[in-house]
């Protein structure tokens, strides 16, 4: 088994949740919340990032707005919905249950 297959099925499993977390704070460009990603060392591509940001608008959780750009064309601008937050706020209780569990029996000593 190779660890590299493991590390990225991890990352996969998050990446959804960190998006949102992002997001949280305002809305951003989709270079924005790569560039976030990768600072924190999420290796993600953009082929990753577009359809899980289409999924998440279409399940209600984002919504974007298109803004006109000086140097290309236009640039899509993705922001929490309500429901994102909401969303968003289930996770992070999820996310610290699951963070305290994996602690307690990978930190145990037999």
């Amino acid at each position: 088994m190779k660890i590299e297959n493991t590390k990225a099925q991890m990352r996969k499993g998050v990446l959804e949740f960190c998006i949102l977390s992002i997001l949280k704070n305002g809305e951003a460009y989709t270079s924005d919340i790569l560039d976030t990603l990768k600072d924190a060392k999420m290796l993600v591509v953009e082929g990753t990032i577009y359809p899980l940001l289409t999924r998440l608008k279409n399940a209600g959780l984002l919504a974007y707005r298109w803004e006109e750009s000086t140097s290309g064309p236009p640039r899509k601008y993705y922001e929490l919905t309500e429901t994102g937050a909401l969303f968003l706020t289930e996770l992070n209780t999820t996310w610290s249950d699951l963070q305290q569990a994996v602690n307690r029996v990978t930190s145990e000593k037999k």
